[in-house]
């Protein structure tokens, strides 16, 4: 999918197909050993190796709308994002994004921030991740700095 057919779908178009690319990216990376879950194990990897990041998802619900530190964290992480030409989205449902990057024996409670890096071999490229940072930068374009996707249900 090029730009120009990103540009010229419909809004709610385009948003149903950015929320099932995220939700394909995010099966091929966790089949590809290529997730990183967690706030403190993604600023890890930031910090290490931040040129292994390709996308960063962030994940809000109500239940921690009002914790601080975590908005910090997303402060930081975002502008981290920015200063890296790191794509970054947010999803609005934190446990449906647990569920994607789990499986059915784990559930994740700090799913609040997710990397997807790159492999070592770089063999691994998906064309919904390429979608994705195609939407991202049109966002951009329209000063929408963290553009939020939603998750397609179960």
């Amino acid at each position: 999918m090029t730009l120009e057919e990103v540009v010229t779908q419909k809004p709610s178009e385009r948003a149903q197909c950015t929320g099932k690319a995220l939700e394909e990216v995010l099966v091929s990376s966790k089949a590809n050993d290529c997730l990183t879950i967690g706030v403190y194990e993604s600023a890890k990897v930031m910090n290490v190796d931040p040129d292994s990041v390709s996308f960063c998802v962030l994940a809000m619900d109500e239940e921690f709308e009002c914790d601080i530190a975590l908005q910090i964290h997303f402060t930081l992480i975002q502008a981290f994002c920015f200063d890296n030409d790191i794509s970054i989205v947010s999803v609005n449902d934190m446990q449906r994004l647990s569920e994607i990057v789990g499986d059915n024996a784990e559930q994740f409670e700090d799913a609040h921030c997710v990397l997807i890096t790159k492999p070592a071999e770089d063999s691994w490229e998906d064309p919904a991740l390429e979608k994705l940072h195609l939407f991202c930068e049109e966002s951009r374009s329209y000063n929408e700095w963290v553009p939020e996707i939603t998750l397609p249900e179960r």
